[in-house]
């Protein structure tokens, strides 16, 4: 078998002897050119499911921006997956606060991740997340493995970041999104969140 490096030269020096340099030229500029329009197509053009880049790179959430409707589809109901899964670890691992804590959160999620499927149009229930993402997995993951002395550390400012989000999320949907129902629906779960965060960071500050 030869070479790659030997297979190379030989083709390098056919080229030169046939002159065919600009013709690989030109044809690399054009080969270029369908491989910007390929991601051109892929970017603007993705299934309607798919997380738009505002929303996937944080951009909206810095400018106040609402989120198309599968993207909060899609974030609300991973927010839901979440919460529900690092609580039922709190409830085993947690101090007593947290434990309350989670129990809250828990029945809350559980709750409000049962009324966005059923609220969510026919034409979308494809942005709803089958399971959870690599991101929340990897924290639920770190959750798992923390040791009891060391869970509080890792549990309760992450239920801050993640209500932080939550609420953030929810106010820009209420606010500017294109479904009524999903606009309203968000507008009545936003307390809700708000109560949860305002729990986190109390159990954060007050953290040893």
């Amino acid at each position: 078998m030869f070479h790659p490096r030997t297979v190379f030269t030989v083709f390098r020096n056919y080229v030169h002897s046939e002159g065919l340099e600009g013709k690989l030229t030109f044809a690399r500029n054009h080969m270029k050119k369908a491989i910007l329009a390929f991601v051109f197509v892929a970017v603007f053009a993705a299934p309607c499911y798919a997380q738009s880049i505002g929303e996937k790179t944080g951009v909206n959430s810095v400018l106040g921006i609402a989120p198309k409707t599968e993207d909060f589809i899609k974030d609300a109901a991973m927010s839901d997956m979440r919460e529900i899964e690092t609580a039922k670890i709190a409830q085993q691992k947690g101090n007593a606060d947290e434990k309350k804590f989670a129990e809250m959160v828990l029945a809350d999620h559980t709750k409000t991740s049962t009324k966005l499927k059923s609220i969510v149009p026919d034409n979308l229930k494809a942005a709803i997340p089958a399971a959870l993402d690599d991101a929340s997995q990897k924290k639920i993951a770190k959750l798992k493995d923390a040791k009891a002395e060391h869970f509080a550390a890792e549990y309760d400012p992450m239920q801050v970041s993640a209500h932080k989000d939550a609420v953030a999320l929810f106010e820009r949907y209420a606010n500017g999104g294109d479904n009524p129902q999903l606009k309203e629906w968000a507008g009545k779960t936003l307390p809700t969140l708000k109560h949860h965060l305002e729990m986190a960071q109390a159990l954060d500050k007050n953290r040893k």
